[in-house]
């Protein structure tokens, strides 16, 4: 942002233009009333130079700048990335999600910006855009111990192709990511738990974590969705779980698309999990799982404090604790339940996803509804009823861990 400043009791402007810094004084003396007027020069001459259409000499007639700036009769010169970029970026976060916005915000500061910030957009080339892409192979990720992978590297190039793309018909040039394939990503392998790993995690976690679990591993529910789990959204009559919201951050939002917008039925022991963890929290908060202060409780703090210590100790193998909707999956398609139906219970738009992901697990496609899955956990999982108390807040969860 460029600034109306003073020297010597007169005023001048401070800009930057095309990666330059200009000073242009003025006559005018240092008063309010002056300064308001530049300013208002100010605002209009870094709007045209933003949208490509500032001419130097038509401002600054005898500045010792405007040769150097001199334009072709009235051709335009694309704006600076820095500059295009975040107001297209503004432009096209109406339609994202709040964790969509802030992550490509962060792209767009943490690696494009230091990179193509200080380029007009127009001379932006190929060449450029390969060597940057070479060079983000060779950036450490986030724990600093390996390079960035194929799938955040094609997300950070999927960014600037959005924003080139853009630019380039606004001001007639070639996209030059246009043409770049998207790097190989490895097939994504689950590693989901069996029946004798989930009792033993169910029968030995925290009694204020274990309908939590139970919900996890037995429905499919993806993080945010059992964050933002209301008890409006439980209809015990119809035995039903219905995913309507998501909490990312403490935050309330839709969820991940609309595809996910779905019911899920609930076996007997999701049943007696939500049943009991009713008599804990409802009278508490409007979530289902939350803090002694009635907040959602954050996923990331409870695989902290007691996800991981509890594998630990169990000494199972390290996962994740998506592996718990991987695990719902896994049983439901092990148990010879309907592959449509999965789908709908996992938020799926069609089965494509489960066969390529889960395919060593369908042992049949004979089943349509949840009955053997729900004779499978009745005879095999044995959870015992607890009326757990609100989940404690990080620190008594780190005392207690």
């Amino acid at each position: 942002m460029g600034s109306v400043n003073d020297r010597s009791g007169a005023l001048f402007f401070d800009f930057r233009y095309r990666g330059v810094r200009c000073r242009e004084y003025s006559k005018l003396q240092d008063t309010a009333e002056n300064r308001k007027k530049m300013k208002l020069v100010l605002q209009k001459l870094e709007a045209e130079i933003a949208l490509g259409t500032f001419v130097y000499n038509k401002y600054f007639p005898d500045s010792e700048f405007g040769s150097r700036f001199q334009l072709v009769g009235q051709t335009s010169v694309a704006p600076l990335f820095s500059v295009i970029s975040f107001q297209l970026l503004s432009s096209l976060e109406v339609a994202w999600r709040a964790t969509h916005r802030r992550t490509q915000r962060k792209t767009l500061e943490k690696y494009l910006i230091p990179v193509f910030g200080t380029k007009p957009v127009n001379t932006i080339t190929r060449a450029n855009v390969l060597d940057f892409r070479a060079q983000l192979a060779q950036t450490k990720g986030k724990k600093h111990e390996n390079t960035l992978t194929p799938s955040t590297i094609n997300h950070i190039m999927s960014l600037l192709n959005i924003l080139l793309a853009e630019v380039s018909e606004r001001y007639g040039f070639p996209n030059p990511v246009t043409g770049i394939k998207c790097l190989k990503v490895p097939k994504s392998q689950v590693d989901p738990f069996n029946l004798t790993e989930v009792n033993q995690i169910l029968n030995n976690v925290r009694k204020d974590f274990r309908n939590y679990y139970v919900v996890r591993f037995f429905t499919g529910m993806r993080p945010a969705e059992i964050d933002g789990l209301k008890w409006k959204f439980v209809d015990f009559d119809r035995k039903e779980i219905l995913i309507r919201e998501t909490s990312v951050m403490g935050r309330t939002e839709y969820t991940k698309n609309d595809g996910s917008q779905r019911e899920i039925q609930m076996p007997g022991v999701v049943f007696d999990a939500l049943k009991a963890q009713e008599l804990a929290t409802r009278h508490v908060s409007e979530y289902v799982f939350c803090t002694k202060d009635g907040t959602p409780i954050a996923h990331n703090n409870v695989t902290k404090r007691v996800w991981y210590p509890l594998l630990n100790y169990l000494g199972l193998k390290k996962r994740t604790p998506y592996q718990t909707r991987h695990t719902a999956a896994t049983l439901w398609l092990a148990s010879g339940e309907n592959p449509e139906w999965i789908a709908r219970q996992m938020g799926h738009t069609s089965t494509d996803m489960l066969f390529r992901v889960y395919s060593r697990y369908v042992p049949n496609l004979t089943r349509k509804d949840g009955s053997a899955f729900e004779r499978l956990l009745n005879a095999n999982v044995q959870v015992p009823v607890v009326s757990a108390a609100p989940v404690a807040n990080a620190e008594e969860a780190r005392a207690a861990a």
